[in-house]
């Protein structure tokens, strides 16, 4: 299975090494899913664990080490060229289009995808750790 984690899912789950995001990631380095990953999805995470607003909650080698194991680890997979307008959100169409174009589905948290997920694959992560537990 290949999955496309958003740059949420990816935060939270350095934010928190217990949750279930950083479950996901576990599960992904023990080679349970394929985790794809692009240039535009490693800038935003990149770009928000540099923001202000977690200074003094990630260390900033850790965050560099955090994006360095995805980019080299992962699935890369080249950013889509054109991403049709279906999120409320159209900074999110940009991971529907990429989900789409490597036939993964799509973590998030984020209720603008979330409420996309009638017509495509999308799953919270606790729905897709739930999902990877059952294959196992």
């Amino acid at each position: 299975m290949r999955a496309v984690l958003d740059a949420n899912v990816l935060v939270s789950a350095l934010l928190s090494p217990s949750g279930t995001p950083a479950q996901l990631l576990a599960r992904w380095i023990a080679g349970e899913y394929e985790l794809v990953a692009s240039p535009q999805l490693l800038n935003e995470v990149g770009r928000t664990l540099g923001s202000p607003k977690f200074h003094g909650r990630i260390d900033p080698d850790e965050a560099g080490a955090f994006v360095a194991l995805i980019r080299e680890q992962a699935t890369f997979a080249v950013d889509p060229e054109a991403a049709p307008p279906r999120s409320p959100d159209r900074a999110d169409d940009f991971l529907l289009a990429l989900a789409e174009s490597r036939q993964a589905v799509l973590v998030s948290g984020d209720q603008h995808l979330l409420g996309l997920a009638e017509a495509f694959p999308i799953f919270t992560p606790t729905e897709f750790l739930r999902t990877l537990e059952a294959e196992g």
